[in-house]
């Protein structure tokens, strides 16, 4: 006879958990005192926050394909959690997050820290359920990490109540959930779905494929690569689909949406074909959705059909797992030459390299953060992670930083959330020891969990800190300067000292004011064995291009304040 505290432990242990993000309380306590005896087998890493669990917990699965578990206490606990679980809901992020709740005697009497959490989580995770009899936790665990981690993958919520944590059960071992009626989180692929789409690739003249992230949740990146390699289609990606393809590769055209490449965007006006795999249109993406590829046929592949036609209507569609929807269509479609459409990207690429990266990467005056980027990308070599906040600092990051292996970006993009980069590249280097983690933020980003550089200082976490330091809120600056005429209202920041900061937590530190002070520093920080920052001084008046406006057609782009993109 065991505890259900206990049992949940050994539940999680089951589930081949080994790492947990969390912070105790009164309503979780019994869980905590368990985990005492098991903290060889299972370790706590005890964030500074409950936001900065959810985001370490995000970013420990998104770098690493497992599912990420949080425990955190009632009441104030569980609501902080929630952003993140919008996040993960939004970005399709396996979660299990466990709150503590009072004992299920005082539920409705507005006890001590007592929230209706499954009222206020249901909108924003796959399931969410109240454990209130010991007995609920051999089904409900293990139904839990299933739903988690199967078909769209999201965050599954367990709320906890005291009492049948301290209840007594028999243990009978650990029986891993298989199967939930009603839910069908992986469906048999229509191979005449397949086929119609194989022929529409042969028949294209001007194919264009889409990766999101649902490639990389599927682990379809060798997939993606054969059939575009047999088909000769290039390929373009979401924002969360960057390092689904080689950055080097020929066929590799950028990423599409706002702040994208111009040539991966221009394509999407001028192809006969558009193939989006495990992407969901989001606006950022499409802009006005009515001036979308309007000239190609969309064919749409996800393993959640209620994206087929919401935003964008598809002329096909293929419900299943994109892993396996790509491999059948590599198998499928007949080899293929587009010579003739793939030398038609080098006008916009030109374009780009001319009016927006070469302007970037080479300003002898500032540091710009696309070259920040670059240079760190170049100096970590191969198979580092880059984890961002959100904002221009965000954009760029992604935009120049080079993408040599799977799973090697970790931002917030649905729900943009900025505070979620610190504590989401701590948890990317749990996930990931072996490899070298970027961390990108702005001034205002970091400021939001800045706490969580007490894990660093606790855990010795080795997290590249990279700040781009303008002293305003980047992105909305950006977005005064060019549609408020420069009215900055509430933009500016007031700082501290970012690198006495950083020292009071045992993080080696310094500033870097001039271009001629980059490549040291940046060679200094990588060197380091532990974290380091470097407050890198970037012009506030610098923005983020090419920039396709907010419900423009996605062919509409700025290029600089003065040029738009000609066709």
């Amino acid at each position: 006879m065991i505890s259900g505290a206990e049992t949940l432990i050994r539940s999680l242990m089951a589930e081949g958990v080994d790492t947990i993000f969390g912070y105790p309380g009164g309503a979780i306590i019994p869980v905590f005192d368990r985990l005492y005896d098991y903290k060889d087998r299972l370790r706590n890493v005890l964030v500074r926050h409950e936001q900065g669990a959810i985001h370490a917990a995000q970013g420990y699965a998104r770098v690493s394909g497992r599912t990420g578990v949080v425990v955190v206490t009632s009441g104030p606990a569980a609501t902080n959690v929630i952003t993140g679980l919008g996040d993960a809901m939004m970005d399709s992020t396996p979660l299990v997050v466990i709150t503590g709740q009072v004992g299920s005697e005082l539920l409705g009497s507005d006890a001590f820290q007592e929230t209706d959490v499954i009222g206020i989580t249901q909108p924003v995770t796959k399931w969410s359920y109240q454990i209130r009899n010991v007995e609920d936790l051999r089904w409900a665990v293990p139904r839990a990490f299933y739903i988690a981690s199967t078909g769209r993958p999201g965050p599954v919520v367990l709320d906890f109540a005291k009492n049948a944590q301290t209840a007594m059960m028999e243990w009978r071992g650990y029986k891993k959930c298989r199967f939930v009626r009603t839910y069908e989180p992986c469906p048999e692929i229509n191979e005449t779905d397949v086929d119609r789409v194989a022929q529409m690739i042969d028949h294209a003249q001007c194919p264009l494929l889409v990766a999101g992230h649902g490639v990389e949740i599927a682990g379809g990146e060798g997939e993606l690569l054969r059939l575009a390699e047999k088909a000769q289609m290039p390929v373009a990606t979401t924002l969360l689909g960057l390092s689904t393809m080689d950055s080097d590769n020929p066929l590799f055209k950028g990423f599409v949406g706002m702040h994208g490449n111009v040539a991966a965007n221009v394509a999407i006006g001028e192809c006969d074909l558009l193939v989006a795999v495990g992407m969901r249109f989001d606006d950022r993406v499409t802009g006005d959705p009515a001036h979308f590829a309007t000239q190609a046929k969309v064919v749409h592949i996800d393993i959640d059909s209620s994206e087929f036609g919401k935003i964008i209507k598809p002329a096909a569609t293929i419900h299943g797992d994109a892993k396996a929807v790509l491999s059948m269509l590599a198998d499928r479609v007949a080899p293929a030459r587009h010579d003739e459409w793939l030398a038609s990207f080098e006008k916009a690429r030109k374009v780009e390299l001319e009016k927006v990266i070469d302007v970037e990467l080479n300003d002898p005056n500032r540091i710009t953060m696309g070259c920040v980027a670059r240079k760190v990308a170049e100096a970590a070599g191969r198979g580092a992670v880059l984890v961002t906040d959100v904002g221009q600092n965000q954009m760029l990051a992604a935009r120049y930083f080079k993408y040599t292996a799977p799973r090697s970006i970790i931002t917030s993009g649905g729900l943009g959330t900025m505070g979620f980069g610190l504590p989401a590249s701590i948890g990317a280097k749990i996930g990931a020891p072996d490899r070298t983690v970027c961390f990108f933020t702005g001034d205002g980003g970091l400021q939001m969990t800045v706490e969580e550089l007490g894990v660093i200082l606790h855990y010795g976490i080795d997290v590249k800190i990279v700040l781009l330091n303008n002293n305003f809120l980047g992105m909305v600056r950006q977005w005064q300067t060019l549609f408020y005429d420069r009215r900055f209202s509430s933009t500016e920041l007031v700082n501290p000292n970012f690198v006495m900061l950083a020292n009071a937590y045992g993080i080696p530190a310094e500033d870097v004011e001039t271009p001629d002070q980059l490549d040291a520093a940046i060679g200094r920080m990588l060197a380091h064995n532990g974290a380091y920052l470097l407050n890198i001084n970037i012009d506030p008046e610098e923005l983020v291009y090419p920039m396709i406006p907010a419900g423009a057609p996605c062919t509409t782009i700025l290029l600089n304040k003065d040029e738009k993109y000609e066709h």
